[in-house]
């Protein structure tokens, strides 16, 4: 009896997570694409983490840190040709928010989004020098 293996669409090692093919996010803004069966291809958590929200075909072939490429993948081709015959099988839901929810509301929302990523990086900032105080206090630079 021959067991299935449940592998990374890209490089082939034992897949341990979904990843999204197309970016939910790209520069910072939601890409419309969602969570669903059409958007979704098992991973290996490297290449989840190394293609991140980047377009998976120019990942795949970039020098970037473990990319197939870089990981020397055998099939490189092979898996690009089943990703691509993957997309052409059903198109994935696109949800333009703004339209949905109004502009108004939108900006609202994206107005806090900036401020509490604002208020992160000064909490960050804050953290760093308490940590260096602290490690100075007693006696460790």
């Amino acid at each position: 009896m021959s067991k299935e293996r449940f592998e990374c669409a890209y490089c082939g090692a034992t897949a341990s997570e979904w990843d999204h093919l197309r970016p939910l996010v790209m520069d910072k803004q939601p890409t419309g694409y969602i969570s669903e069966i059409h958007n979704l291809v098992p991973s290996c958590g490297k290449c989840n983490q190394s293609k991140g929200n980047k377009d998976w075909r120019t990942w795949m072939l970039s020098d970037a840190k473990l990319s197939p490429k870089t990981k020397k993948v055998p099939d490189l081709e092979e898996r690009i040709r089943r990703l691509e015959n993957y997309e052409k099988w059903g198109n994935p839901t696109v949800v333009d928010f703004e339209s949905i929810v109004g502009e108004e509301l939108w900006q609202r929302h994206w107005n806090n989004w900036k401020n509490i990523m604002n208020l992160m990086r000064r909490s960050q900032e804050l953290a760093d020098q308490i940590n260096s105080l602290v490690a100075n206090a007693h006696g460790k630079p």
